[in-house]
């Protein structure tokens, strides 16, 4: 039981690294909190609820990864290594491409409803 409650701990503790260290990570999560401001003043629904936590979640895990592959590619590799740029321009391809999917889902949830209230 030690060593899962131990597991919970690391993980957090790479949330609050990433957030220290990764400006894209807070700008996220500003989005994230802005979405979610949105989804409670207009009442969105269950549905709605889930899409959001599963495009904004997906974003926060592609940064994860993203952030992790880069930093072991530096640590592997200081230097400059055409390889290792291409692996991080995938990487960062990852995060933009869910960005799109959740701004994308945004759109589809909240236009309706903003467009309702007028």
């Amino acid at each position: 039981m030690k060593k899962r409650l131990l597991s919970f701990r690391y993980a957090f503790a790479g949330i609050r690294n990433l957030l220290e260290y990764e400006h894209n990570a807070r700008i996220h999560l500003l989005a994230a909190v802005l979405a979610t401001i949105l989804g409670v003043i207009l009442h969105i629904d269950p549905w709605q609820w889930a899409i959001l936590a599963v495009v904004m979640f997906g974003v926060f895990i592609a940064e994860i990864f993203n952030s992790a592959i880069e930093r072991l590619a530096d640590v592997v590799s200081p230097g400059y290594n055409e390889e290792i740029r291409i692996i991080k321009d995938y990487c960062a391809a990852a995060v933009f491409l869910a960005s799109i999917l959740a701004v994308i889902a945004g759109i589809l949830i909240f236009l309706p409803e903003i467009i309702r209230l007028f």
